[in-house]
């Protein structure tokens, strides 16, 4: 199935065509999409007004340098200021993060938004895309404080999918720009970059997105158009059931199947139960090579709907989500945001 994107804050004829689509699960918003509360409100009713309440709707609300709604959102800070409180304070680092996801899940689910694309549980090591998104470069303190951000998005009412699998941080190449190699061996992954994922989906998280990173010493092919590190490693060494999401079939790195059609069908052929198709433009070429006989929404991409959510109306007036903006927001004062 597809998740794909839109290009404005309303809906063009032709999108509204494509949320009818057979294979078409929903939509993955961007900053281009949101002007103000209302208006995202607005476009998440148009969306399934469109396409069927079954429809999910997804944006990348991270914090930090990741974070598209922004007027009207409380500013979160990057995962990064909370592992910087881990080495001075882990039982306060753990609230936080417990905090900081509650909040984000509290507030998308108050505007009709399913889930984000969260937490990054890649290791902070200095990959230039992942920077800031990360937690820590210490396995285990990643592994720790990405169960604790999966207990706040849960308590939240949000599913969690963990990214970049099976770890985008210790490779230097920006895969939205070029293509990432990363050489290490599996035992060296699996002891290092697979542990968050590995202590995470213990957590019972409810997705998974894979890497556009390359690992020839397991296999020649991308993550995410590899069957060895989505069914042999994932979902049986790892033993994950929840869904396999592949990352922007845009990008630079994504270019190793070829054409967008054949991106959607590498993907579709590893293993991947969802495939993103962001941007407006390949969303023709992506539905053109679903199968045929694409069904209904698969259980594992419908539990990715979000619980029932608050108001903001009940937001506003919850003691509780003021004490935790004071708390995560205070990481900005301290210079690590």
């Amino acid at each position: 199935m597809l998740m794909i994107g839109v290009a404005a804050l309303e809906l063009a004829e032709s999108e509204q065509r494509w949320l009818r689509a057979p294979g078409v699960a929903g939509v993955l918003l961007f900053a281009r999409n949101y002007r103000s509360r209302e208006q995202l409100m607005a476009l998440c009713e148009a969306i399934r007004d469109a396409g069927g309440e079954h429809l999910l709707i997804a944006v990348d609300q991270e914090g930090g340098p990741v974070q598209r709604f922004r007027d009207g959102f409380i500013r979160l800070p990057p995962l990064a200021a909370i592992g910087a409180v881990h080495d001075r304070d882990p039982d306060e680092a753990i609230r936080l993060a417990e905090e900081h996801a509650w909040v984000m899940a509290s507030e998308l689910r108050a505007s009709g938004v399913d889930f984000s694309f969260a937490p990054v549980v890649d290791l902070a090591r200095g990959n230039a895309a992942i920077g800031l998104r990360a937690f820590h470069a210490d396995p285990a303190v990643a592994a720790e404080l990405g169960q604790a951000y999966v207990r706040g998005m849960h308590l939240g009412g949000m599913a969690a999918v963990l990214k970049h699998f099976p770890g985008h941080g210790s490779v230097t190449g920006d895969t939205h720009k070029v293509a990432a190699i990363d050489p290490r061996g599996l035992d060296e992954i699996r002891r290092d970059d697979l542990r968050p994922f590995a202590e995470c989906i213990e957590a019972r998280v409810e997705a998974v997105m894979m890497a556009h990173v390359t690992y020839p010493a397991v296999d020649s092919r991308p993550a995410g158009y590899s069957n060895i590190w989505i069914e042999q490693v994932l979902r049986g060494e790892l033993g994950f059931t929840g869904a396999v999401i592949s990352d922007d079939i845009s990008m630079a790195a994504a270019d190793a199947a070829g054409s967008v059609g054949e991106r959607v069908r590498a993907h579709l052929d590893a293993g991947c139960d969802l495939v993103l198709a962001c941007f407006p433009e390949v969303v023709e070429e992506a539905l053109a090579a679903l199968p045929a006989d694409t069904g209904a929404m698969p259980a594992s991409i419908a539990a990715l709907r979000g619980a029932i959510g608050p108001t903001w109306a009940g937001l506003a007036d919850n003691p509780q989500r003021d004490r935790f903006v004071a708390r995560i927001t205070a990481l900005h004062a301290e210079g690590n945001a």
